[in-house]
């Protein structure tokens, strides 16, 4: 009888390791282990009639021939199941719907700066950019702000050490051994980049990120972006930059836009205007975001002076000019009806996404 085990043993062992589906280990469960039907249930009637001396023995492997059968099933199961795991991972589902991948959102800030750009070159202007990190000369002196000037106390920014910071070499090179890097707190110094540059006729937009240490509300940031427009001909006149306004307001909105005009000073423009829009949040009724007053302040602007021709080496009375300065972020807002520029650098994807 120990034989016969033996031989059923392995035979059952070969039997379940060879199986390649599950719903295989049901029927040799089924074969053998069936209470009334199956094989073990037929040998252990046999076993029933063996001598008092042999019972003992043959009913011991015959349990321990059970409990083998019940491991080798689990197993074989435990198996076939990580096989199927491993080849689900690689298939591919014809009858399943494709997934979506999602794309990149553009900023907002970029959206406008792209129209902006479009809307400035169609006209004939040169696009450009300019240094983040300017020296004081560029940023004051040569804009009629000396080292003394109170108006430098609007520009309050955020200086560096050259001993501990890599920067452009031409940039190094332009300053002189006790002058000052900092991070420029408007693009005007683009101005007196290009007038060195550059002879007259001059129609550029410089596009480009600015910084100024500043209390941070809904209408003000310490990091924002700025568009610096430049022309200088001869007998460019203050009729010329409110028409070149009007048309690039018009052409950006779409639609006719609200706007005043109003006396400002500006070190480097003579005279000087501030222009104003109307708050696209409350209308003109008054909210944070203007500050209660119904407008937003959105450009300063105003003719060359003329000791920045000076200061760029222009003949004296041959030239005029006008430049003026419009916030970026300001333009997005107006455009978009967000509330708060903080938004613009929070990071956040759901407000990327709504664009």
């Amino acid at each position: 009888m120990l034989d016969k085990i033996k031989q059923l043993e392995k035979k059952i062992k070969e039997e379940i390791f060879s199986v390649q589906q599950s719903i295989d280990l049901l029927a040799i469960e089924k074969k053998y282990l069936a209470r009334q039907k199956g094989e073990l249930a037929q040998l252990i009637k046999r076993i029933g009639k063996l001598s008092n001396e042999e019972k003992p023995i043959a009913g011991q492997a015959f349990n321990q021939l059970k409990q083998k059968i019940n491991q080798w099933l689990k197993q074989r199961q435990q198996e076939l199941e990580c096989q199927s795991t491993k080849d689900n991972s690689t298939a591919i589902d014809i009858t399943l719907p494709g997934k979506k991948y999602l794309l990149g959102y553009l900023h907002p800030l970029t959206r406008v700066r792209q129209q902006v750009s479009d809307i400035f070159t169609s006209m004939g202007w040169q696009v450009l950019e300019g240094k983040e990190v300017e020296t004081d000369y560029y940023n004051f002196t040569a804009l009629n702000i000396p080292f003394d000037h109170p108006a430098r106390d609007m520009w309050d920014t955020f200086y560096l050490k050259k001993d501990n910071l890599q920067f452009d070499p031409q940039l190094i090179k332009e300053t002189t051994k006790n002058e000052k890097l900092l991070l420029r707190t408007h693009t005007s110094p683009m101005q007196i980049r290009v007038m060195k540059s550059q002879t007259p006729p001059l129609k550029t937009v410089v596009i480009g990120k600015c910084f100024r240490h500043e209390a941070t509300d809904a209408g003000h940031e310490h990091t924002f972006y700025q568009i610096e427009g430049l022309v200088v001909d001869q007998q460019i006149s203050l009729s010329n930059l409110i028409h070149t306004l009007q048309d690039f307001l018009k052409d950006f909105f779409q639609q006719e836009i609200k706007f005043r005009l109003r006396p400002e000073y500006f070190p480097f423009v003579e005279p000087g205007l501030e222009m104003d829009i109307s708050c696209f949040n409350c209308h003109g009724k008054g909210c944070s975001v203007c500050e209660q007053t119904g407008w937003i302040e959105a450009l300063g602007c105003g003719m060359i002076h003329p000791r920045v021709f000076q200061e760029v080496g222009y003949p004296a009375n041959k030239y005029t000019g006008f430049a003026f300065g419009i916030g970026l972020d300001r333009l997005a807002m107006i455009k978009y009806k967000i509330n708060d520029i903080r938004w613009f650098h929070r990071g956040d994807l759901r407000f990327n996404q709504q664009f």
